[in-house]
């Protein structure tokens, strides 16, 4: 298990069982240092379970942010209830370390498999990260961005892309 995603599971494991946030993530590899903006998903028997994350850095650093999002990822996605102790050994954790968004002048830019989408219209946002399960074609992931963002499918959007780097 690569150590950003041994860093969340251990954060979501203290939490939930003490309520303890951990302070100091460790022996700080070079990937944890960067400042950059990242998503931690949890799944449970292949299945959703968690995600939270921020498109731009918030804390001073890669560890920092896992540590802040892997929290709310396990305890305040308003799509699930927060994770109990009894599910901890059927958790699976990945997390995404995102490139700074760039605008994105035409959808032939974009392609779901490579690129996360970012949709703006106002003051909403809609963020869709990219190589998702049947996520195959651009206007199904702007779609859903724009869904996420509670932004019409008529309305017009800024579009910024990312990539990620992903660890399982």
């Amino acid at each position: 298990m690569h150590k950003l995603v041994e860093l969340a599971k251990k954060t979501v494991e203290e939490y939930v069982r003490n309520r303890h946030e951990i302070s100091t993530p460790g022996e700080l590899i070079p990937e944890m240092t960067a400042k950059a903006g990242v998503f931690v998903s949890i799944k449970k028997k292949g299945n959703l379970r968690g995600c939270i994350g921020t498109f731009m850095p918030h804390t001073e650093n890669v560890a920092h942010e896992i540590i802040k999002n892997a929290i709310s990822a396990a305890t305040q996605d308003p799509r699930f209830e927060p994770v109990r102790e009894d599910e901890l050994n059927d958790l699976e954790y990945s997390v995404d370390v995102l490139t700074p968004p760039e605008k994105v002048g035409d959808i032939s830019e974009l392609d779901p498999k490579k690129y996360g989408v970012i949709v703006t219209h106002g003051s909403r946002k809609g963020l869709l990260l990219p190589d998702l399960e049947g996520v195959d074609s651009v206007e199904e992931q702007l779609r859903i961005a724009k869904m996420k963002a509670w932004i019409g499918p008529d309305e017009k959007v800024d579009i910024f892309r990312f990539t990620v780097s992903r660890y399982r």
